[in-house]
């Protein structure tokens, strides 16, 4: 069993001035890339406020394999750099095939957590960039830059895995654009592209902090509302319904008013699992359009 020499300097490392903030403005982070294991290539990136890998559902990256501890490693950031430290795990932590307690890590380096294998890319590397673009064009839909309908599910199971443990609130909002289809038929697909930019632009100056739209396919978007109960998600909802009401866009000189219609449901305990909200959501949004469109409908 080894322990690396933390104390040693690497001529390569950024120093860092005292009470000057660990990451600069626009600096790319450092991030974990999973090399081996079930998820493989997903990017984790690495935060200030530290990453537990570990089985049980609370761990920041959980790794579902029985070999792997309940909160098997951490991996954290000081003045010297980002660490890795087991958190007296079962199997064991390995940094480069070497069983580790303490280490600091470098560009490159391989942590073995169970079955998964991480590859550590520091926020310095040119790598880091290149799998950031990589990361946005994963989770990001390209037309409106919101997130995409597969970011928005990871961070729905993520939710209410938050909710499970903590019996925490939220709801989730479905958005659809009434008669968006004449709009690509008759006044061209340039002009829905508008709208759809448009919509998007609207949602990121409504929604608050914490809040996550996404775009999840053609004309339909959606909003996470963590900490969220029905009647403030509606409250936001028809502020959101009301301003696209009293937009409009302008394309080639013509300008185009278009509506949408809002179904939301809160999560709730007879719920047991993703599949459950995204229905009773997609319900009440079917009931706002049958209803004559330019809505909102709600339920639990």
């Amino acid at each position: 069993m080894t322990r690396r020499d933390t104390s040693r300097e690497n001529s390569t490392t950024k120093q860092i001035p005292i009470g000057a903030p660990l990451v600069a403005p626009g600096e790319v982070s450092a991030c974990l890339v999973v090399i081996r294991g079930e998820r493989l290539g997903t990017r984790v990136e690495l935060k200030d406020s530290g990453l537990v890998i570990g089985r049980a559902p609370e761990a920041d990256f959980q790794i579902p394999e029985r070999s792997v501890s309940r909160a098997h490693c951490r991996i954290f950031r000081d003045r010297d750099g980002y660490h890795v430290k087991d958190l007296d795990s079962t199997n064991h932590t390995y940094l480069n095939d070497q069983r580790v307690i303490e280490t600091i890590l470098r560009d490159g380096d391989h942590v073995s957590v169970g079955q998964t294998i991480f590859k550590f890319i520091s926020h310095t590397s040119i790598e880091a960039r290149y799998h950031e673009e990589l990361y946005q064009l994963a989770t990001h839909d390209t037309l409106t830059k919101l997130n995409n309908r597969r970011q928005l599910l990871e961070l729905l199971d993520k939710e209410i895995q938050r909710s499970l443990r903590n019996q925490r609130i939220f709801s989730l909002a479905f958005i659809d654009i009434d008669h968006f289809k004449p709009i690509n038929d008759e006044i061209g697909h340039l002009a829905g592209d508008q709208v759809l930019k448009a919509l998007a632009d609207l949602l990121r100056e409504r929604v608050r902090n914490g809040d996550v739209p996404a775009r999840i396919g053609g004309e339909e978007f959606a909003i996470l509302l963590p900490e969220t109960d029905l009647e403030r998600a509606r409250m936001l909802a028809e502020e959101i319904r009301s301003a696209v009401a009293l937009s409009a866009v302008q394309v080639a000189g013509r300008k185009i008013n278009f509506t949408i219609s809002i179904g939301i449901s809160q999560w709730n305990p007879s719920m047991k699992a993703p599949a459950d909200i995204l229905a009773f959501a997609d319900e009440q949004l079917y009931r706002a359009k049958s209803e004559g469109r330019n809505r909102v409908c709600t339920g639990l």
